[in-house]
């Protein structure tokens, strides 16, 4: 069967701009679009290597979201159950002994900051701001600030029909409900903090259970090779990303508010 072409389907689209005229929806030029280069910033590790020497480092790359993750969700002040006791997450070092929710102990292996402006990268940085006994009795203890790569042991009302009985680890930015959890913007440069033990877990932190650094299994496809490569080499012990290891609780999917 032959197709008769449509006149009118040849002709390029067109819309109606805010100035009243008349632009094709097509390139008008062979000329590629110009994407805008990523921002970067400085990433500092702290790091145990395999032969237990301490790494220290750092490093300048493009702003993606498996680098801001991965420093950006403790904030300075911010006190970690260890086996010593509670210690501000600023004072930790690589291979303190770090209470984990089961009871356990585990060794940190790693850690990472960055500092993080109110409108830096070209981007706003919110914070999350959670009011003391918000989720729950003593959760949190006090007024506790995070940074947005921080997930919490707390299933949303809205998905307890879908977690089948689980725990879910839930983005911090997904409880903000304007009242007990808030968005704020601080008002000067804030450093972050993020932390890795011997293998991915859920610490307590000012009374809520939050997790370790882990990139998540879909981070192999969000990322190129280089970038990849890029961030691996911010982990001493790490070879590829499945030397994370499995996670220690299936997490809640990524969206602005339950």
């Amino acid at each position: 069967m032959t197709l008769t072409a449509n006149p009118a389907a040849a002709r390029p689209a067109t819309r109606k701009t805010s100035y009243g005229m008349m632009k094709s929806s097509l390139p008008t030029s062979g000329a590629p679009i110009a994407r805008p280069a990523l921002p970067k910033r400085t990433y500092e590790v702290a790091a145990l290597r395999e032969d237990t020497s301490l790494y220290i480092g750092q490093s300048t790359a493009p702003a993606i979201p498996l680098l801001e993750n991965a420093f950006s969700a403790f904030t300075h002040g911010s006190l970690v159950q260890t086996t010593m006791g509670l210690i501000a997450v600023e004072d930790l070092q690589p291979g303190d002994m770090v209470q984990t929710a089961t009871g356990e102990a585990a060794e940190m292996t790693w850690v990472g900051t960055s500092t993080f402006c109110p409108a830096d990268a070209g981007k706003l940085t919110p914070l999350i701001r959670i009011m003391p006994d918000a989720l729950g009795q003593s959760r949190p203890e006090r007024s506790l600030t995070v940074g947005p790569g921080a997930r919490i042991l707390h299933t949303p009302a809205a998905l307890r029909g879908v977690a089948d009985g689980k725990q879910l680890l839930t983005p911090a930015a997904s409880l903000v409900d304007g009242v007990n959890v808030i968005e704020i913007t601080p008002p000067t440069p804030t450093r972050l903090f993020h932390i890795c033990l011997s293998r991915h877990a859920v610490i307590n932190v000012d009374g809520i259970e939050m997790e370790t650094f882990h990139p998540g299994a879909s981070a192999p496809r969000e990322v190129s090779h280089s970038l990849r490569d890029r961030f691996i080499s911010l982990f001493p012990r790490i070879s590829h990303l499945s030397d994370f290891g499995p996670l220690a609780h299936p997490r809640a999917p990524e969206q602005e508010a339950y």
